[in-house]
């Protein structure tokens, strides 16, 4: 199978199979290790999808192989007071591991970026583990990089903390 036999859409979120294809496509994410090994909770999966459409910043893509949902990049609009302009945080990268290196995420990232652009958004944001390295491959040769402002105060370091 090759990746010209995969369609891009933007999500509709209304749409049942749309719907459908987010919930099963994150929780294979979830249970990844790269997604932390944990499926996503019953209150994730049934809340998921009305809780992203109520909010108009944010938008996903899916892959499909023929009926098949096989990718998913969820993104949420954010906003650089640098700029005074949106800035799109791509949220989660998910390709099914029976189609990974088929440049899927690649196709779902760079329509995430037309949308960002039509939204008028200065920059796009991610993270990504250390450990995964084929992420990490990807993300640099479609142009993402280290944040930095100023080389001598360093890079950007990715923080949590849970409430």
């Amino acid at each position: 199978m090759r990746a010209s036999t995969i369609a891009t859409v933007r999500a509709e979120y209304a749409n049942p199979l749309h719907a459908a294809a987010l919930v099963l496509l994150l929780d294979a994410y979830a249970r990844d290790p790269a997604g932390g090994g944990q499926g996503l909770s019953d209150f994730a999966k049934a809340q998921l999808v009305a809780s992203l459409a109520a909010r108009p910043q944010a938008y996903s893509v899916l892959a499909f192989d023929g009926d098949q949902p096989v990718g998913l990049v969820n993104c949420i609009e954010g906003f650089s007071t640098f700029a005074c302009k949106p800035l799109v945080n791509v949220h989660d990268v998910a390709v099914l591991a029976s189609h990974r290196g088929r440049g899927i995420a690649e196709r779902m990232l760079s329509e995430a970026e037309v949308i960002a652009r039509e939204r008028g958004a200065v920059k796009l944001t991610l993270e990504v583990l250390s450990g995964n390295q084929g992420a990490m491959r990807l993300y640099e040769r479609i142009g993402f990089a280290g944040y930095q402002l100023d080389p001598a105060m360093g890079t950007a370091v990715f923080l949590q903390k849970w409430l």
